[in-house]
């Protein structure tokens, strides 16, 4: 599994400081605009009057890009040879076609040009609700992996005490999944994880998941732009869900439906690659986007681990995520392992028969 931060007292440090530092506005994008001076800075009325100019990262860049219409191949060849035209675009539909968004920043530059339905799960409210379960010494569990990105924040846990062999001599051991990104790239998500030990590779169980998407109703505000304060209503709404999320943390440790997950992956290791494995492999990499040296790396692992099955694709993709240097994508293929224990035989065939 791929390790990010060293330890859960890092990850807390970690969301202690970003949340010191970042600040949100509701802006009406008549009180905006970009420049593109070398880099892009969006410039925004403060609510003293004054006017904040600030970076804006590749997310937010793209997340604007999306919410005046302009299409992401066309926005970045703007911004790479054509800066002052792509400010030009942005700016006349930030000035025709006004809506209003919320924008979030971290340590003055901006993240996220979100949606005004954007509902705020904030990670400190979630380590807040979570961690204390996680670090009760009487639930048993070790925090096997954890990480904040730029995009999400992650926490996979296990517990050592619950235990069951695929095969002989292959240890699988109950984990839990979870994930919340503050910018839009994904939902606030608890999730069953399974953890193997031969190989310390992980998988998501993606058929029992529990989540929010970050939408809400709309933040009514008026043309000027402010800081974002708390919404009580909203802080409490979402404070009964993350309880509800720490129940779910609890009972992604259910024996019964651990069990059950076991005994998908036992059926995988009956389903045989019965074709060419490289042709598998490319046959898999086409229908779920693998890069082709992502391709590479899987085959070798799936070589090296010498089983020709649909288990040994699923662990091959998934030793492989220890491999990439993002801890995003990493989390990605771990998912996608999940998936591949989901497929029907029918989804299975055409890799099983790949020539």
């Amino acid at each position: 599994m791929k390790q990010g931060l060293s330890s859960l007292v890092d990850l807390a440090k970690e969301i202690e400081r970003q949340n010191d530092e970042k600040q949100d506005y509701m802006a009406d994008t008549r009180s905006m605009s970009l420049s593109a001076n070398g880099s892009i800075h969006l410039n925004m009325e403060g609510t003293n009057g004054d006017t904040m100019m600030l970076p804006v990262n590749a997310t937010a860049a793209r997340q604007m890009g999306d919410k005046v219409g302009i299409p992401a191949k066309y926005f970045d060849k703007m911004k790479e040879n054509a800066p002052e035209l792509l400010a030009t675009n942005v700016n006349h539909w930030f000035a025709t076609s006004p809506k209003k968004h919320l924008i979030r920043t971290l340590s003055g530059n901006v993240r996220a040009f979100l949606s005004d339905r954007y509902q705020r799960i904030d990670n400190v409210d979630v380590a807040q609700t979570i961690l204390p379960v996680l670090l009760d010494e009487g639930q048993g569990l070790t925090i096997q992996s954890c990480d904040i990105t730029e995009s999400k924040m992650y926490i996979k846990a296990v517990m050592k005490s619950l235990q069951r062999d695929v095969k002989v001599g292959d240890t699988v051991e109950a984990g839990v999944w979870i994930t919340n990104s503050e910018i839009g790239r994904g939902l606030f998500e608890v999730a069953p994880f399974i953890h193997r030990l031969i190989c310390m590779n992980g998988q998501k169980v993606n058929d029992a998941k529990f989540g929010r998407r970050h939408v809400g109703g709309r933040t009514v505000v008026n043309e000027n732009t402010y800081r974002v304060l708390t919404d009580e209503t909203l802080r409490a709404d979402d404070h009964a869900f993350l309880l509800k999320a720490r129940d779910v943390v609890k009972a992604a440790f259910d024996e019964k439906l651990f069990e059950a997950n076991v005994d998908k992956l036992r059926d995988t290791t009956e389903r045989k690659l019965e074709g060419n494995p490289v042709k598998a492999i490319e046959v898999l990499g086409k229908s779920t986007g693998l890069l082709v040296g992502e391709q590479t790396g899987i085959l070798r692992h799936l070589i090296e681990g010498a089983d020709l099955s649909q288990y040994g694709v699923i662990q091959a993709v998934t030793r492989f995520s220890q491999d990439v240097e993002s801890y995003d994508r990493a989390s990605e293929l771990e998912e996608l392992g999940g998936k591949l224990v989901d497929l029907t035989e029918r989804e299975w065939k055409p890799i099983a028969i790949a020539a």
